[in-house]
């Protein structure tokens, strides 16, 4: 039985979430990025330009509209990428995991942060000082050949997901992100379902019922 934040039940009857949808890729993870940034973060005598840090469910690593403080990569935990509409309306784009790298961008670009990352599992994270992340951009080929992977991929992803929103319907990116949750072990609230979805709560509903009865 589904049970969400609200309280709302679900009873799974004949079908399970494997039945609904068994592809089960909407966690972004980036292990070689994990494995090179654990290497780096080995390597320091002081441990004072990479620090490890713990985040709790609700916050935040990057806020939407401010200025970047440092570049962060997740080593355990979920988090949600997503942007605030001028009607204050959340549009998720991603899930993110272990080894991916959040602030890059604005940094490169030298912008403020594009969208937040909010906690959805306690995170633990390696966040790079600003000035060390410049220093290995300049020096580090292997650094520069992982993000240059990480932007092509990246767009890989917007592509597909377009596409996917494009040839399949709702019930089934809903039927991914219900086996989302339970292979993570985690419980999406329904307002980051919708917001992911692009739909309202409302709408949502309908279609649980639709997948469940």
């Amino acid at each position: 039985m589904l049970i969400f934040f609200d309280g709302t039940k679900f009873s799974k009857r004949e079908k399970t979430v494997k039945d609904i949808c068994p592809n089960r890729d909407m966690l972004r993870k980036n292990q070689s990025f994990l494995e090179y940034i654990e290497q780096l973060y080995a390597q320091q005598e002081r441990k004072d330009k990479i620090i490890v840090k713990t985040y709790k469910p609700g916050q935040k690593l990057l806020f939407q509209d401010e200025k970047l403080t440092k570049v962060i990569i997740i080593k355990t935990g979920i988090t949600k990428c997503y942007f605030t509409e001028e009607n204050d309306k959340d549009y998720i784009f991603e899930f993110l995991g272990e080894g991916e790298i959040v602030g890059e961008v604005e940094f490169i670009r030298k912008v403020p942060c594009l969208c937040s990352i909010e906690v959805i599992t306690e995170v633990t994270a390696y966040a790079i000082a600003l000035d060390y992340f410049t220093d290995l951009i300049k020096t580090d080929l292997r650094l520069n050949n992982i993000l240059l992977d990480v932007f092509a991929q990246r767009i890989i992803n917007t592509s597909s997901r377009a596409s996917f929103q494009q040839l399949y319907s709702i019930e089934h990116s809903l039927g991914k992100l219900l086996a989302l949750q339970e292979q993570q072990e985690i419980a999406i609230s329904k307002e980051n379902m919708a917001s992911y979805l692009g739909i309202t709560i409302r709408s949502l509903n309908r279609t649980l019922k639709k997948l469940y009865d």
